[in-house]
């Protein structure tokens, strides 16, 4: 088997020092493939994808223990900016934008920091249009102005304007519309199996990740509970009713960092 092009080894992580938010979180994501993070709110998704692309640090957190590697490089000794030059792009959740910034300006900022040429920039800025097209029609629009939707298609856009060789996505459902959900869904599926971009996923909304990735990561307070084929997983009852269902685990400590 080939070496995963990310892998996740038993990670623990904490914030401010003692609130232990993951417990030996491991997973693994494979080149060519869209992997799903899937778990309740405050089960560790945020946390996890946060320690991938060593961004826990500029929120007091880190990483006590365990391992985390992209493409053979440390993360955890590797700068968030590099990281992304390496090809590892994080879309944080929330539809982060620069409000005060076009569409099109938000865009371009995702090819700051790589020395692209101008006719490089040109030709990414068009292929995300193409990829989005209500973007382009937008593109004048200041982002604050903009749907939710389009706020996040402009945020994902931004991404891939850095050239990502994996995409990173925090809740990219989270607040949209059913439609629109399928739409940027169909999108990713359609980046994944044409340009062969990996994924990784994080999604309270299992029914949507596990239609379209090929394997799924769950996380439980924390831990890493259970892994396999998304179809397989897709068929297993107790993966929605327990969960994510009102039995389930509860706000933990993500949601407690939050408040």
């Amino acid at each position: 088997m080939t070496t995963p092009l990310l892998r996740v080894e038993a990670v623990e992580a904490a914030y401010q020092g003692s609130i232990v938010a993951l417990h030996g979180v491991s997973l693994d994501v494979r080149a060519g493939e869209i992997h799903a993070l899937l778990g309740a709110n405050g089960a560790g998704k945020s946390t996890t994808l946060k320690a991938v692309s060593n961004l826990l640090p500029a929120e007091r957190g880190q990483v006590t223990a365990g391992r985390i590697v992209f493409d053979g490089h440390d993360t955890g000794r590797t700068s968030p900016a590099d990281l992304v030059r390496l090809g590892l792009v994080q879309v944080l959740e929330g539809r982060h934008c620069f409000r005060a910034l076009t569409v099109e300006e938000n865009l371009l900022t995702g090819a700051l920091g790589r020395g692209a040429r101008r006719a490089e920039i040109a030709g990414d800025l068009a292929r995300v249009y193409g990829i989005f097209p209500k973007l382009k029609d937008r593109r004048r629009t200041l982002a604050g102005l903009c749907s939710g939707g389009e706020q996040q298609m402009a945020a994902i856009g931004r991404a891939l304007m850095s050239r990502p060789r994996l995409l990173v996505l925090d809740e990219p459902s989270m607040g949209l519309a059913p439609l629109v959900v399928r739409d940027i869904f169909e999108q990713l599926r359609q980046l994944n199996r044409e340009e062969g971009l990996s994924i990784l996923v994080a999604e309270q909304n299992s029914t949507v990740a596990l239609q379209y990735a090929d394997r799924a990561t769950v996380l439980e307070a924390g831990r890493t509970v259970l892994s396999g084929d998304a179809q397989v997983l897709q068929q297993r009852a107790d993966i929605q009713s327990f969960y994510f269902g009102e039995g389930g685990i509860g706000r933990g400590v993500e949601a407690e960092i939050a408040a």
